[in-house]
């Protein structure tokens, strides 16, 4: 019995150390040291030897099978590294060689401007606030001064999803909203950036969704002439230094008296083109002293404080800023135009 132990260990080192694959291995192991393996086999054929011979044959026996289980582990780790070495080979990358370039997006001209817009009144002290794009009626008209037979209704032809529930059609919503939220405290300082929606036909200078920024002060002893050095002084670190400005008179019904600004042509410098229909100017924005009446509805006696709103179309001044012609190139996702402001 102790020849035929020999005999399997030598027979099993040199089938492991032929072995080429870890398959094979795992069949060697199950052939040799397997609860049916010929080691085993072996075991089972002591009980016909004499009571002198067990331990010997047994000590041989174990020896045998633990000699073959280092040779196995040996063989394995021998595989694993040539099977990484092999891999490593295989996946070897060449770092000298150039990468391959991936197209880098950019900030859409329109958010550019947006966020321009908000940087500018952040730096004077503005809140930015936000609300829903799905409006009442009431805080869209009503607490605007725009009770349900106003006339002035008609200049804003809405997106109704119930008599009472519509797409907001402006962002002023926001400034009530803030004021009554402010519960009389003040001063209240903030632009309102958000997009609104109207019943409109779309072309080169319109369409039925875009972009709106309102900003609202309220306070003791505000006065037109502050409004006027707020928006001075945005048109200018918008539009640059040399411009020059106006307000004119108009009409809105959520402030009183309203005016509308007008700057000085930027691509002719006031001296008359197409652009500004020679006339030298161009509105950017309306503005004017909050309404009492909207004071009241935000929760402000109109007596003890004033305040001011302005309102402006950040498409019209990316359109102004950037020399574009066509509203609708900011929604079409052409990239043709939008690479064009990638280092905007």
């Amino acid at each position: 019995m102790r020849e035929k132990l020999e005999s399997l260990k030598r027979e099993a080192e040199e089938k492991i150390r032929a072995a080429s694959d870890p398959e094979g291995l795992k069949e060697l192991r199950v052939k040799y040291l397997g609860k049916k393996g010929e080691i085993t086999s072996v075991l089972r054929g002591m009980k016909d030897l004499s009571p002198e011979e067990r331990p010997v044959v047994g000590a041989l026996a174990n020896e045998v099978r633990n000699r073959l289980e280092e040779w196995i582990r040996a063989k394995e780790s021998e595989l694993e590294e040539a099977r990484l070495q092999a891999r490593l080979k295989r996946e070897t990358v060449d770092v000298t060689l150039p990468g391959q370039p991936r197209p880098l997006g950019g900030v859409h001209p329109l958010n550019a401007v947006i966020e321009q817009i908000e940087d500018i009144f952040v730096g004077m002290g503005f809140e930015v606030a936000e609300g829903p794009e799905v409006e009442t009626d009431y805080y869209n008209f009503e607490a605007l001064n725009l009770p349900k037979d106003h006339p002035a209704r008609d200049m804003q032809d809405s997106f109704y999803i119930t008599p009472e529930l519509l797409l907001r059609t402006q962002t002023s919503p926001v400034q009530v909203r803030s004021m009554q939220s402010k519960e009389g405290k003040v001063p209240v300082k903030i632009i309102c950036p958000g997009k609104v929606y109207r019943r409109d036909d779309d072309d080169a200078t319109h369409s039925h969704q875009f972009t709106q920024v309102e900003g609202l002060v309220v306070d003791r002893g505000i006065a037109m002439s502050e409004l006027h050095g707020t928006l001075l002084a945005f048109a200018e670190q918008m539009f640059g230094e040399k411009l020059e400005s106006r307000l004119r008179p108009s009409y809105f019904p959520f402030t009183e008296p309203s005016v509308e600004m007008d700057i000085s042509c930027v691509q002719c410098g006031g001296s008359g083109c197409r652009m500004c229909k020679y006339s030298g100017w161009i509105e950017i924005l309306g503005a004017g002293m909050v309404h009492p009446r909207v004071l009241e509805r935000g929760g402000y006696d109109s007596e003890r404080y004033t305040g001011f709103a302005f309102g402006m179309g950040p498409e019209r001044i990316a359109l102004l800023k950037y020399g574009i012609d066509d509203i609708r190139q900011f929604y079409t996702n052409d990239l043709r135009f939008l690479r064009q402001f990638q280092s905007v």
